[in-house]
């Protein structure tokens, strides 16, 4: 008897950590305005793409979710590896979510420390510091997210297969957006007298396109699907062409934790299997792409600039 009972009572003590980190809560990070991935605005419930994965994902890691939202800032001096790498190297959350997959964005950080973006209940303090970063890990990819030309209505129609199709029409960028390098890149500038740079952040680009001050555009996929989603009645529509060199999307979390990272793509694997990824990206109104080949996405810039 004796012996049985302290069999159970070793058998206990080896269980306990892992039941304490099954009943730990799984924070993930998600930005607050990124439909239709995810959004998270006052008197509004939750929503999103990577919402509804995350509430998949905690329940099949059986833990349950705190969702950290945070606000990125699309401008040019925004990082969202620094972002991403202070929240989680700061605890705000174990896993970052809806985080492009690149060579570039995975390497270790070239700073120590970097500031945290806003995020909801942060104090004036946390405003202030420096967080010390970590290494960065990602999971698996879960989404593929492509760039895509987006007509407005006088070039609604207009066959795109390729960046050439763009030549003679009015085309408005953000300026520093990838879609802007690939733009101005192209065969040796041809297409720059036709481009008008827009302010991220102060300038509506798709209402623009909207109103027909310009002809076209190339942005990510996810974003033309947020504007028609938000305007049923829009005068833009979806080219079909999606540019040749496009990211994977998935989590990203620390180096120091492998076990977590392991468990994520174990459940990401079974929900993919399940076909339950594309069906979230059905329910958020996102045109749902699976992951491609590449997995990480290797030098960008190189690859803009052979083209």
């Amino acid at each position: 008897m004796t012996g049985r009972l302290a069999a159970l009572g070793l058998a206990i003590m080896l269980a306990a950590p892992a039941m304490a980190w099954a009943a730990d809560p799984l924070g993930i990070c998600l930005d607050e305005d990124r439909p239709p991935l995810s959004a998270h605005h006052r008197g509004k419930p939750d929503s999103g793409f990577d919402v509804l994965l995350a509430q998949a994902l905690a329940e099949g890691l059986g833990r349950p979710l705190r969702i950290q939202w945070f606000e990125s800032k699309l401008d040019e001096d925004s990082s969202p590896q620094l972002e991403a790498n202070a929240l989680l190297s700061d605890g705000r959350c174990s896993l970052v979510g809806g985080y492009a997959l690149t060579t570039d964005s995975l390497v270790k950080p070239g700073l120590k420390t970097a500031r945290l973006p806003d995020f909801a209940g942060a104090t004036r303090d946390d405003r202030r510091r420096r967080v010390a970063l970590g290494v960065l890990a990602p999971s698996r990819p879960y989404v593929y997210s492509p760039m895509t030309v987006v007509l407005g209505p006088k070039a609604r129609g207009r066959k795109i297969s390729d960046i050439g199709d763009l030549a003679g029409l009015r085309l408005a960028i953000e300026s520093g957006s990838l879609g802007d390098a690939i733009l101005m890149t192209f065969d040796r500038g041809r297409l720059i007298d036709n481009i008008t740079h827009l302010v991220p952040a102060r300038d509506d680009l798709l209402g623009a396109l909207d109103r027909g001050d310009y002809d076209a555009t190339l942005i990510d996929l996810a974003r033309y699907d947020a504007h028609r989603d938000a305007h049923p009645d829009t005068a833009i529509s979806a080219s079909g062409y999606y540019y040749p060199i496009g990211a994977n999307r998935g989590y990203v979390g620390l180096g120091s934790d492998p076990a977590l990272i392991e468990a994520v793509n174990k459940a990401l694997t079974d929900l993919a299997a399940e076909g339950k990824i594309a069906e979230f990206g059905k329910q958020a109104g996102l045109t749902y792409l699976p992951p491609r080949e590449p997995a990480i996405l290797g030098d960008v810039w190189t690859k803009i600039m052979q083209r």
